[in-house]
C-alpha cells in the first residue's frame, strides 16, 4: 500500500463535501425564492385591501363609516399581521397578533417599530390626505417556509454524522478484528520454529561449537521470541507493571544503537530521578523501535535522535526528535492510518501499532508535536504517571 490510497480517499471526501455544499446551497437558494415570491404575493394583497380602503372611502362621505369599512376589509385577513394606525400614528386596529394583558399599547408601538424595519408601511389616502398607515409582517407560513430548509439541513446533517461516526465505529471494529487475527496468528506461525531453534541451542551448546556463535544464536532466538510476544499480545489487555520511563528508553535506545547506520547519533536527555508509568515494557520498547526506525529512514541513515522525557503534573511527556526530511502538516494524522508509507517497500503498519500500543495505556497519547520540512519531527507519547 501507499499514500496514494489515503490521498484518493481524501479526494472522495473533497468531492463529497463539495456536492454536499451545492445541495446545501440550492436549497436554501429555492427556499429563499419561495419566500420571496410569498413575501410579493403578501405584499400585493396588503396593496389590494389598502386600494380597496381607497375606493370604499371616495364613495362615503361619513368618517367614521369609513372607517369601520375599513375594518370590515382588515378583518377578512386571518394570516397576515397587521397593524392599522391613525394619520397621527394611532394604533386603530391590529389582526393577527397575540397582544399581552400587560401594557398592550407600548407592546404595539414596538411592534409598529419592529414592522416598520422589515417592511414599508402601505398608506390609505383619500384627496391626497393621509387616512391610515398599515403596518404588516410576514405571515406564520412565510416564517416556516423561510425556516425550513435550515431545520431540513439541520436534521440531514445530524443523521450524516450519526451514519457517519457508525460507519468509522463499525470500520474500526473491522480493523481491530483483523489486526487481532493477525497477531495471533504471527505469533502462533512463529512458535513452532522458535522452539526448533531454542532445541538446535541446547543441542550445539553439547557439540564442539564455539561458545561466541552460540551465545550469538542466543540473543537472536530471546529477539524471536520477544516479537512473538509482541504480536500474542496485540489486542489483548497487556499485563501493565509500574515501569521506570526513563530506564526503559535507555535499554531500548541502546538496543537500537547497534542495529542502526552509525551515522545517526542517539541521544538521551532523561530526568536524574524515576519516573513509573503503568505500562507494558515489552510493547513500549517496540513503540520506540518503531519510531526509532522511521526517522533513521527519515534521515535516509544520517542524522540524530533525541529522546527526552519531562514530567508535568500527573503525565509523562516522551518527545523523540529527528532531524529527517519532515512531514506535511496535512499528514499529521494520516502518517498513522495501516497502509500508510511513503517507502516504495514495506506495509505501512509501523506507526499504527505504535498508536494502538500506546492508546491502550491509561490516558495514553501519540502525536506529532512539530515538523519542518527538510528539518525534523518530533513524535510526542502522553503517558499517565504512575502515583501507586
Amino acid at each position: 500500500m501507499s499514500k496514494n490510497i489515503y490521498d484518493s480517499k481524501q479526494r472522495w471526501k473533497i468531492i463529497f463535501i463539495i456536492v454536499a455544499a451545492i445541495i446545501i446551497v440550492g436549497t436554501v437558494l429555492i427556499s429563499n425564492s419561495f419566500s420571496r415570491q410569498l413575501a410579493q404575493e403578501e405584499r400585493k394583497n396588503v396593496e389590494l385591501w389598502a386600494d380597496a380602503m381607497n375606493i370604499l372611502v371616495s364613495e362615503t362621505q361619513n368618517d367614521n363609516q369609513n372607517m369601520n369599512l375599513i375594518l370590515k376589509i382588515i378583518h377578512g385577513n386571518t394570516t397576515v399581521p397587521i397593524i392599522v394606525c391613525d394619520s397621527a400614528g394611532k394604533v386603530d386596529e391590529y389582526r393577527n397578533i397575540s397582544v399581552p394583558e400587560k401594557n398592550p399599547e407600548d407592546f404595539l408601538r414596538r411592534k409598529v417599530e419592529t414592522f416598520k424595519e422589515k417592511n414599508p408601511p402601505i398608506t390609505v389616502e383619500i384627496e391626497n390626505e393621509v387616512l391610515a398607515y398599515i403596518y404588516y409582517d410576514e405571515s406564520l407560513v412565510l416564517k416556516q417556509l423561510t425556516m425550513y430548509p435550515y431545520i431540513q439541513i439541520s436534521i440531514v446533517f445530524l443523521f450524516i454524522i450519526v451514519a457517519f461516526f457508525a460507519l468509522m465505529s463499525s470500520k474500526k471494529a473491522e480493523q481491530n478484528k483483523v489486526w487481532v487475527g493477525l497477531s495471533k496468528e504471527t505469533a502462533h506461525q512463529l512458535g513452532t520454529p522458535i522452539s526448533s531453534l531454542i532445541a538446535w541451542v541446547e543441542y550445539l551448546k553439547n557439540k564442539d561449537v564455539e561458545a561466541e556463535y552460540i551465545k550469538e544464536m542466543e540473543k537472536d532466538v530471546n529477539r524471536l521470541e520477544t516479537i512473538a510476544d509482541r504480536f500474542s499480545k496485540i489486542g489483548s489487555d497487556p499485563n501493565m507493571l509500574p515501569i521506570n520511563i526513563n530506564h526503559s528508553i535507555k535499554s531500548a535506545v541502546d538496543y537500537m544503537s547497534s542495529r542502526i547506520s552509525s551515522k545517526v547519533v542517539l541521544k538521551t536527555q532523561l530526568p536524574d530521578s524515576p519516573l513509573l508509568v503503568l505500562m507494558n515494557d515489552s510493547l513500549f520498547s517496540w513503540v520506540i523501535e518503531n519510531i526509532t526506525k522511521n526517522a533513521v529512514d527519515a534521515m535516509n541513515g544520517q542524522g540524530s535522535i533525541t529522546y527526552s522525557v519531562e514530567n508535568k503534573g500527573r503525565k509523562v511527556f516522551i518527545d523523540i526528535t529527528d532531524t529527517g526530511k519532515g512531514i506535511l502538516k496535512s499528514r499529521f494524522k494520516t502518517i498513522f492510518n495501516p497502509g500508510y508509507t511513503t517507502k516504495s517497500r514495506g506495509w505501512g503498519l509501523g506507526l499504527s501499532l505504535v498508536k494502538r500500543i500506546i492508546e491502550s495505556y491509561p490516558s495514553g497519547k501519540i502525536y506529532v508535536k512539530t515538523s519542518e520540512i527538510c528539518k525534523g519531527t518530533t513524535f510526542r507519547i502522553e503517558l499517565k504517571k504512575y502515583h501507586g
